[in-house]
C-alpha cells in the first residue's frame, strides 16, 4: 500500500491510498469464502462451490465489491499509523479508481486532532457573582420539610385549596361514557392542577356527598379536542395538617436537637449548594477563556455528527412524552434552521473543550485507573438503572466503552485546570474548591 496525505485545513485532510490487487487477495478470498457459505448450487456442498460457479451466479463484482469494502478500513487504518494521525469521527470514502486485477485507489478525508497551543491556566482568572443567601430560602427548606411531614384531618366542611379530597369522576360526551373517563375514590389536592382543566374550580366549595358538573376538553381518546361532561362527587374532605415549628418538629424531622440547630445545618446546605454552583460557574469561564486564547478551530465532520446526535437525541426525547418535532417548534416559536444553528453552536463548543481537554491530558499524561474507570461506569449505570455489569457490556458491544474512558480522563484533565486558576468573586474574595471536595466527598460515601 502507498498513501499520501494533504491538509485541506487545520482540522482536516485528505489520505489518498493506492492498493495493489496482490494486497487485496486476502480480503478477496474471504469474500468468495463468505458469499460461498451463503449460496446453494445444486451438486456442490454449501461452502465448496468453485470460485468460477460464484462469478457466475453472484457475479465476479459483487464479490470484488464485498472485499474492497472489508480493505479499506484495514488500509486507512494502516495508512493512519503511517503518517502519525490523530483522526476524529468517521471517514468520508471515495474510490477513484478500480478494475479487476488492477491497483485500487480511493480518498479518505478525515478530521483531525489539530494542533494546539495550551495557554498556562494559572494565568486565567474568573470572576463569578457574590454568593447571598436570604432567609426567605432557609424558610423554604423549613417548610419543605414541614410538608413532609404534614398528616391530613378529615373535616366535615367544604373543600378549599390546599385540602386533599377523594373523589368519583365519570366522563360523558353527548350522554356517552368516555373510555378511561371513570374514575373512583381518587385522591386528589385541590388546586394543583394535576388532574383535569376546570376540576380545581368545580371541587372548591363542596362538602362530603357533594356533587356538581363541569366541562373539560378532553385531549386524548377517541373524543380528542371534544367537550366532555364531567360528573364529580365528593366523598370526603381532609385539611394538611402541617406541624408546629418547635425543638420537638427538630427532634422528630432531623437529628438535632432544637429547630434552630436544623435551621443551621439547613443554611450550611444551602451554602454548600451555592458555593458548588460558583464552582461550576467559574469552570464554565475558565474554559471559554482557555479555548478563547487557544484559537481552536472546531473539525466540521465532529461537529456534523454532534449536531446530528443532539437532534437524534432531541426526537427521541420528543418522542417518549408523545410529541413531535413539529409541535415542539411551534411551542418554542421556533423554526428548524434556528434549532439547528443553536445546536450546531453548543456543539461547536463542546467539541472544542473536548480537544482542549484532550490535548491538555496527553501533556501532562493523566492516567484512568481502573478503580476510576469503574467507579464513573457504576455512577452511570446507577443514574440509568441497570446492573454495573449489564451496563458495562451493552457499552463494550455498542462500541462507547472507550468514549467514557475518554470522558473520565477529560474529567481528570480538567480537575487539574481547576486547581490552577484563580477565582474570585464580585466582591474579589478569593473562591477554594473545598466545597466542591466536600460535596464529592459526601457523594461517594453515599454510593458506598
Amino acid at each position: 500500500m502507498k498513501s499520501t496525505v494533504e491538509t485541506l485545513s487545520p482540522t482536516r485532510v485528505r489520505l489518498a491510498i493506492e492498493v495493489p490487487f496482490v494486497e487485496l487477495e486476502p480480503s478477496l478470498k474471504k469474500a468468495y469464502r463468505e458469499i460461498g457459505s451463503q449460496v446453494q448450487v445444486p451438486g456442490f456442498r454449501r461452502g465448496k462451490v468453485p470460485t468460477a460457479v460464484i462469478d457466475q451466479r453472484v457475479g465476479r463484482g459483487t464479490v470484488l465489491n464485498e472485499a474492497v469494502q472489508e480493505a479499506i478500513p484495514e488500509n486507512i487504518l494502516a495508512a493512519v499509523r503511517e503518517h502519525d494521525l490523530k483522526t476524529l469521527g468517521r471517514p468520508e470514502v471515495e474510490i477513484t479508481e478500480f478494475n479487476d486485477g488492477d491497483s485500487l485507489n480511493f480518498t479518505a478525508e478525515v478530521d483531525v486532532r489539530p494542533e494546539i497551543t495550551i495557554p498556562d491556566a494559572s494565568t486565567i482568572e474568573v470572576v463569578v457573582d457574590e454568593l447571598q443567601i436570604d432567609e426567605s430560602e432557609i424558610d423554604e427548606q423549613v417548610k419543605n420539610l414541614r410538608e413532609r411531614f404534614a398528616t391530613l384531618k378529615t373535616v366535615e366542611r367544604a373543600a378549599a385549596e390546599g385540602d386533599y379530597v377523594q373523589i368519583d369522576l365519570n366522563a360523558t360526551v353527548d350522554g356517552e361514557d368516555v373510555p378511561g373517563g371513570q374514575a373512583s375514590n381518587i385522591s386528589h389536592e385541590v388546586g394543583s392542577k394535576q388532574l383535569l382543566p376546570g376540576l380545581d374550580e368545580a371541587v372548591v366549595g363542596l362538602a362530603a356527598g357533594d356533587d356538581t358538573t363541569f366541562t373539560t376538553q378532553l385531549v386524548g381518546g377517541d373524543f380528542a379536542g371534544r367537550d366532555a361532561e364531567v360528573a364529580v362527587t365528593v366523598r370526603t374532605v381532609k385539611e394538611k395538617e402541617l406541624p408546629e415549628l418547635n425543638d420537638e418538629f427538630a427532634q422528630m424531622a432531623s437529628e438535632f436537637d432544637t429547630i434552630e440547630e436544623l435551621r443551621g445545618d439547613l443554611r450550611s446546605r444551602v451554602t454548600q449548594g451555592k458555593q458548588v454552583e460558583q464552582i461550576y460557574a467559574a469552570r464554565d469561564k475558565a474554559l471559554a477563556q482557555l479555548v478563547e486564547a487557544a484559537e481552536i478551530p472546531a473539525p466540521e465532520g465532529v461537529v456534523r455528527e454532534e449536531v446530528e446526535s443532539r437532534k437524534q437525541a432531541m426526537v427521541d426525547q420528543l418522542e417518549r412524552i408523545g410529541a413531535s418535532m413539529e409541535e415542539y417548534l411551534a411551542a418554542e416559536d421556533k423554526t428548524e434552521e434556528q434549532i439547528d444553528a443553536e445546536l450546531t453552536e453548543a456543539a461547536t463548543e463542546g467539541v472544542k473543550v473536548q480537544l482542549l481537554l484532550d490535548t491538555l491530558a496527553d501533556a501532562e499524561d493523566v492516567q484512568v485507573s481502573d478503580d476510576e474507570f469503574g467507579h464513573e461506569i457504576v455512577h452511570r449505570a446507577q443514574r440509568a438503572g441497570m446492573a454495573p455489569q449489564q451496563y458495562y457490556d451493552q457499552l463494550v458491544r455498542s462500541g462507547a466503552a472507550a468514549a467514557v474512558f475518554g470522558d473520565v480522563r477529560r474529567g481528570k484533565a480538567l480537575a487539574a485546570v481547576m486547581e490552577r486558576i484563580t477565582i474570585k468573586d464580585a466582591a474579589g474574595n478569593g473562591i477554594t474548591l473545598d466545597a466542591l471536595r466536600a460535596a464529592n466527598e459526601a457523594e461517594h460515601n453515599h454510593q458506598h
